[in-house]
């Protein structure tokens, strides 16, 4: 009898070109998400974005909001850095980058985002190829 190959590997989960996703620590859930394959690093819309110093730490302030509509939710995070990475232009900026989990199909996964604005975007979240690698296979078609 010969033996079949699963197409996609078990500990791999199937997602489509756009998702919903979800993320814990910053308390912000059922977040609309596009999948770029062609994208090194993952994003996520906010503003007012600025650096806070309190009790002589310096941290990084910031405001997500998905929608015109939607409510804002300030979130401010002593653990950050600040990245040179190219937009989807193709030219280099600067960018604060976190440290957070984000949940997708149900898996948690602890990943770096860069902050971006994004206002324009059709989706405030970009999933990006170092999340995505060896933990999901995007098919187009969902």
């Amino acid at each position: 009898m010969k033996k079949t190959v699963p197409l996609v590997p078990p500990e791999k989960k199937i997602i489509g070109a756009t998702t919903t996703v979800n993320f814990p620590e910053l308390d912000w859930h059922g977040v609309p998400a596009r999948v770029d394959t062609g994208a090194a690093t993952s994003a996520f819309h906010c503003s007012r974005v600025k650096l806070v110093e309190k009790e002589g730490k310096t941290f990084l302030s910031f405001c997500l909001d998905m929608k015109k509509e939607s409510p804002k939710k300030d979130i401010l995070v002593r653990d950050f850095k600040e990245i040179t990475v190219k937009n989807s232009f193709g030219n280099s900026e600067r960018r604060y980058v976190i440290k957070t989990v984000v949940e997708v199909a149900g898996r948690k996964v602890s990943t770096q985002l860069s902050l971006a604005d994004r206002y324009k975007m059709s989706f405030p979240v970009l999933l990006g190829r170092r999340l995505l690698k060896g933990r999901f296979v995007v098919d187009v078609s969902l």
